[in-house]
C-alpha cells in the first residue's frame, strides 16, 4: 500500500515533521483526533446542506434540552443530534415512529467517533405538500371573506345551553366541564365526534349539524386538546370550515394549544387558546355577576334615596309656595275687610257720642279745677300740711338728730387712721403702694415705705420673722 493511499484527506504528501513515519520511511501515521477532525471537515464540505427522510426511533430528550434519535429506513439508520434551540422552534412533537424530513449537515462527533447528522430544521415527512394545500385553502377562504372580522358575531352574555363538539373520551370535554362548574353551572350538550384521523372531518361535520338543529343552543364550542400538526389536521377541512361559517349561532374554536392555528380557528366567531379558555369565554362568571348585581343594587338604592330626598324637598318647596300664594290671595281681601270694619266702627254714631261725652267730662273737670273757690281751699290745705311737717322736723332735729350726730363723730374719731398713728403705730406700703398686712407679702430685699403720724420713711426688708402665735 502506497503512502498516497494513507493520505486520504489532504491529497498530497505531508510536510516534514507533520506526522510519524514507519520504519524505513513507511506510510504516515495519524493520531485519532487528527484523523477524526480531518474526516469531519471532509464530510462538512461535501454534505453541508442536505435533506434526509426517515422514521424516528430511539428518541431521547436529555436534561440539557437536546434531542438525540436515529433516523432509519428499511436498509440503514443514521444518528441525528437536534439542539435545544432548534427543538423549541418545532410546532409538533417528536415521537418514535414519526416520519420526519430533517435538514442539516453531516459530521463526526469526536468524543465517540460517531458519524451523525446535525439537524438544523425538521418537519414531518410529506408535510410540505399538505402545507401548500393548506395555504391555498387559506387564501381561497380569505378571498371569500370567511376570515373577515366584520362577519363574526359576539358571544351571548348568558347562554341557555352550550353545545360542544369534541371527543367524548378526550381531556377537552373534562376541562370544559371543570371550568363551567367553577364559574357558573351551565347546561351543556355534547355531540361526540372523532378529532383525528381520516374519518374525523366527517364526524365533526355531522356533530356540528346535529347541534344546529337542537333548540336553545346559543353557542357552540368545537375543538380538542393539543397534539402534533397531523393530529390537528381534521380541523383544516374545507367543508367543516364552511359549516362553521354558516352556523346560525356563534362558534368558538378551541383546537390544540395557543401556538396551533387551524382553518377552524380562522373561520370561527371567536378563537380560544385552549378548551378551558373556550369555557371561560362562553360561561359567565357567577361570582362576578353577583358582585356586579350587588353593586348595582347598592347604587340603585342610593339613587332612590337621593331621588326621594329631592322629591321631598321639591314637595316641601311647592307646599311653601302654595301656602304663600294662598296667603297672598286671602290677606289682601282680609286687610281690606278689616279696614272697612274699622272705618265703619269709627263712623258709627255711638262712637261719636262717646267721644263727645268724654270731652264734655274733661271740660267740666278743667272748669271746676280752675274755679277760685277750689284753688283757695287747696292752697289752705297744703299750707296746713306744710306747717305740721315743719313742726315735726324741728322737734326731731332738737332731740334724735343731736344724739345721732354725737355717735357718728365718736365712731369717725375711733376709725380714723390718724388717731391710730398718734398712738405710735405706722402703716407699711409695698413698692406697688398697697398696705402690707401680712409678712408673707414681702421677701428679703424688697423696698417698703413707712407712714408715721407726722412724716414718713423708706426701708429695705432684711429678714422676715416667723409668725407668733396669738395670746
Amino acid at each position: 500500500m502506497s503512502q498516497r493511499q494513507y493520505n486520504l484527506f489532504s491529497g498530497r504528501r505531508p510536510p516534514p515533521g507533520s506526522g510519524d513515519r514507519g520504519r524505513g520511511g513507511g506510510p504516515q501515521v495519524f493520531t485519532v483526533s487528527r484523523l477524526v477532525r480531518a474526516a469531519h471537515r471532509s464530510l462538512e464540505q461535501q454534505f453541508s446542506r442536505i435533506l434526509v427522510e426517515g422514521e424516528i426511533s430511539n428518541l431521547r430528550i436529555v436534561a440539557s434540552g437536546h434531542a438525540y434519535f436515529t433516523l432509519k429506513d428499511d436498509a440503514a439508520s443514521l444518528p441525528v443530534a437536534l439542539w435545544r434551540s432548534t427543538l423549541s422552534r418545532l410546532r409538533f412533537r417528536l415521537h418514535d415512529g414519526l416520519a420526519l424530513r430533517v435538514g442539516g449537515r453531516l459530521g463526526i462527533y469526536p468524543a465517540q467517533g460517531k458519524f451523525q447528522l446535525y439537524a438544523e430544521h425538521a418537519e414531518p415527512a410529506g408535510q410540505g405538500t399538505l402545507m401548500q394545500q393548506l395555504e391555498r385553502l387559506k387564501a381561497k377562504l380569505h378571498a371569500e371573506g370567511l376570515f373577515d372580522p366584520q362577519r363574526k358575531r359576539p358571544l351571548p352574555l348568558w347562554p341557555r345551553r352550550i353545545g360542544v363538539v369534541t371527543s367524548a373520551t378526550g381531556a377537552a370535554i373534562h376541562d370544559i366541564l371543570k371550568v363551567t362548574r367553577r364559574r357558573c353551572p351551565s347546561r351543556i350538550l355534547l355531540a361526540p365526534a372523532l378529532v383525528q384521523g381520516e374519518s374525523a372531518p366527517r364526524t365533526l361535520l355531522s356533530a356540528l349539524s346535529r347541534l344546529q338543529r337542537m333548540p336553545e343552543i346559543d353557542v357552540i364550542i368545537i375543538g380538542r386538546g393539543g397534539g402534533a400538526a397531523e393530529d390537528l389536521w381534521a380541523f383544516n377541512d374545507e367543508a367543516l370550515a364552511r359549516a362553521i361559517a354558516a352556523c346560525p349561532v356563534p362558534v368558538v374554536s378551541a383546537v390544540g394549544h395557543e401556538i396551533d392555528v387551524t382553518i377552524c380557528d380562522l373561520v370561527a366567531d371567536v378563537r380560544a387558546a385552549t378548551p378551558s379558555h373556550a369555557a371561560e369565554l362562553v360561561t359567565p362568571e357567577l361570582a362576578g355577576f353577583r358582585a356586579q348585581l350587588d353593586e348595582r343594587a347598592r347604587r340603585l338604592a342610593l339613587a332612590l334615596r337621593r331621588q326621594l330626598i329631592d322629591e321631598r324637598a321639591r314637595l316641601e318647596l311647592a307646599q311653601q309656595r302654595l301656602t304663600a300664594a294662598g296667603q297672598r290671595l286671602t290677606n289682601a281681601p282680609r286687610r281690606r275687610l278689616n279696614n272697612l270694619l274699622a272705618a265703619l266702627d269709627r263712623q258709627h254714631p255711638r262712637r261719636s257720642l262717646a267721644r263727645d261725652r268724654k270731652r264734655l267730662s274733661e271740660l267740666q273737670a278743667r272748669l271746676a279745677a280752675r274755679h277760685p273757690r277750689h284753688r283757695v281751699a287747696a292752697a289752705r290745705a297744703q299750707l296746713e300740711r306744710q306747717k305740721l311737717e315743719l313742726t315735726r322736723l324741728g322737734r326731731q332735729l332738737s332731740g334724735d338728730a343731736r344724739a345721732r350726730l354725737g355717735r357718728a363723730a365718736s365712731s369717725l374719731q375711733a376709725l380714723s387712721p390718724l388717731a391710730v398713728l398718734e398712738r405710735g403705730y405706722a402703716v407699711t406700703h409695698d413698692r406697688g403702694g398697697q398696705a402690707v398686712i401680712d409678712a408673707r407679702q414681702l421677701a428679703p430685699g424688697d423696698p417698703v415705705t413707712l407712714r408715721f403720724h407726722v412724716g414718713g420713711a423708706t426701708a429695705t426688708i432684711n429678714t422676715l420673722l416667723p409668725e407668733e402665735p396669738d395670746g
